[in-house]
């Protein structure tokens, strides 16, 4: 393979160097081959009611609920894979986490665990998503109809109904041509079926309609990457940056919009910080790190960042082959 392409949950973004060890690790991120589902069973620190959704990173699912008191909830029947967790404390902010879900991350009941430890948590402050949810005129003005589209549209997600969510969305955007939320998940779905024309084409209508929105800019960022038009999206993955600066998804793209380009001084700052604040990323910065560490020569580093990888997602398709690169690196002299 020449090409390398990574998963950034509404993103993907690809790389294009061809690099002796790592042409050989795809590095989209891919469902286990094991068959079931599996249960999510997580606690927030310190216990407390919050909003807790569920996003895919690779492929279109959405769903929420609320912990209770002790800081408890749970997600049952998911399918292995990578996902976003967002959690939500009223009056304190968001934290999002990659969360890996698979057969070696799972009790022998199927449940995986997690805790997220808000204390330890870059939150998106609570000014920051009030600021986020201020909307311009537009879209105050979009009617019920179109948003009980986009309420059945999550349904549908919930229940991974793919083409109903489709459906409800574009008569959405049909009732209401300003819903810019809407126009971002259409964008995020043909994104995840990999059908980037059309993700472009919606998240460019999305960020026309709110030009102030994140989430349009980053995923216009990362799909004119995958577009090979690394130039033109420097500016989109900056701004996202400049706007979010600890966001991991908005640093990740950064980082190897920058590797592309060749400025591996800046790719190795925006993809180390992406890495701290969000070390199982889904977006993978351990193998561009580690591309980055072998054209520099520097061997160790790259066996360190691939049993990183290894280590974080067991399940993914490519973790056998880092674990044998990192050992054949460490074996050299």
């Amino acid at each position: 393979m020449s090409r390398r392409r990574q998963q950034h949950g509404v993103l993907s973004v690809a790389s294009h160097a061809k690099v002796v060890l790592l042409v050989l690790l795809p590095a989209l991120a891919a469902a286990s081959a094991e068959r079931g589902t599996y249960e999510l069973a997580g606690r927030i620190l310190p216990g407390a009611r919050a909003s807790v959704s569920l996003y895919g990173a690779t492929t279109p699912f959405s769903t929420s609920t609320l912990s209770d008191t002790g800081g408890r909830f749970r997600f049952r029947d998911l399918l292995p894979g990578a996902y976003t967790l967002a959690v939500f404390l009223p009056g304190q902010g968001e934290a999002r986490r990659t969360i890996e879900v698979g057969p070696s991350l799972a009790d022998s009941r199927g449940r995986v665990s997690v805790t997220v430890d808000l204390g330890d948590s870059d939150l998106i402050s609570h000014q920051a998503l009030a600021r986020r949810h201020v909307a311009p005129a537009r879209q105050l003005s979009v009617p019920d109809p179109a948003r009980r589209e986009f309420d059945q549209a999550l349904k549908k997600l919930s229940r991974r109904d793919v083409s109903g969510a489709v459906a409800h969305l574009e008569r959405a955007v049909h009732i209401a041509p300003q819903y810019a939320a809407a126009w971002n998940h259409l964008g995020t779905i043909a994104y995840q079926t990999r059908d980037y024309p059309r993700a472009e084409s919606h998240f460019r209508k999305a960020l026309e309609r709110d030009p102030e929105a994140f989430e349009p800019l980053v995923n216009l960022g990362g799909v004119l990457l995958n577009l090979d038009k690394g130039k033109e999206a420097l500016a989109y993955n900056r701004h996202a940056v400049l706007s979010r600066p600890n966001d991991a998804l908005a640093n990740s793209q950064l980082g190897l919009n920058y590797f592309t380009l060749g400025d591996l001084d800046r790719a190795v700052k925006h993809l180390t910080h992406a890495k701290r604040l969000d070390p199982s990323h889904f977006s993978h910065p351990q193998l561009t790190l580690a591309e980055i560490h072998l054209r520099r020569q520097n061997r160790p580093a790259a066996a360190a960042e691939l049993e990183d990888f290894a280590q974080r997602h067991p399940d993914a398709p490519q973790a056998a082959k880092a674990r044998e690169a990192a050992a054949k690196l460490r074996a050299e002299p």
